[in-house]
């Protein structure tokens, strides 16, 4: 039986976080080092991991910021060797990296598209491809998603990335289904309109904001960490038995 007092803890475990330099990313990275995990960071432009590299450090971690643009399939795999060959492991993959600009259906030309996928789907389904090799020859490991409330909602001007965070749900059930006999457990979480440099340009905007908020019974907008810790708990002991399942982290839009 699990100790309850100990179940959250990650020391001993390696974690990489994908799109790690800002936002839900570093939430993330900071909350799983905060428990306990020596950290990988994934990042588009490597320079720009310094300062939470330094962060992670200062609290006794070690710490490997790596290039990892995930619309390139080269960076995935060069970046998770470079991680095995460091740190011998990895034991907990967050797949983080997305993007998601708002346009009308009407005006999405195939460049919009193609990059949206690129980036939420092909790199998402490549990253897990070469941390689950890993995980299938060191007998297990955990991978969470970052999907959201988009991937079960209709939002204006959101169709690509909706469909692409819809398909996240969808890819989270199959892979957990395929590598369940490996001892691979896999989730994701789904969050609503969360503060983050990405966002910040729609929620400053105080007639936006407040029609999003009106939206969710909980009666704000997210921060980094309300996403951060159902992303811990997902990779900790204590959700051992969970696989398979999106973790919807909305305030209750969805619901209604």
């Amino acid at each position: 039986m699990i100790d309850t007092l100990t179940s959250f803890e990650l020391h001993g475990k390696v974690a990489l976080v994908t799109g790690a330099a800002r936002g839900i990313g570093r939430a993330c990275a900071l909350a799983l080092a905060h428990a306990g995990a020596d950290i990988l960071l994934g990042l588009r432009e490597k320079s720009s991991g310094q300062e939470l590299a330094a962060q992670i450090e200062s609290m006794g971690r070690k710490v490997l910021p790596l290039q990892m643009d995930v619309s390139q399939m080269g960076e995935i795999f060069a970046a998770v060797d470079e991680a095995v060959q460091a740190f011998g492991r990895i034991d907990i993959l967050v797949n983080n990296a997305g993007i998601g600009e708002a346009n009308p259906a009407e005006e999405v030309n195939e460049t919009d598209f193609d990059d949206a996928l690129r980036v939420n789907l092909k790199g998402t389904f490549f990253t897990s491809q070469a941390v689950g090799r890993v995980m299938i020859r060191q007998g297990g490991g955990r991978i969470i998603n970052i999907g959201s409330q988009a991937g079960f909602v209709a939002l204006p001007t959101e169709s690509v990335y909706c469909m692409t965070k819809a398909a996240i749900s969808h890819l989270t059930k199959c892979l957990a289904l395929e590598w369940a006999r490996y001892n691979i457990n896999v989730n994701a979480v789904a969050p609503t309109f969360i503060e983050t440099p990405g966002t910040a340009k729609w929620l400053e905007e105080a007639e936006f904001r407040q029609s999003v908020v009106k939206r969710i019974p909980l009666g704000r907008v997210g921060d980094p960490s309300d996403v951060a810790g159902p992303v811990l708990f997902l990779a900790s002991p204590a959700a051992s038995l969970i696989t398979g399942a999106t973790l919807m982290v909305d305030g209750g839009w969805t619901i209604q």
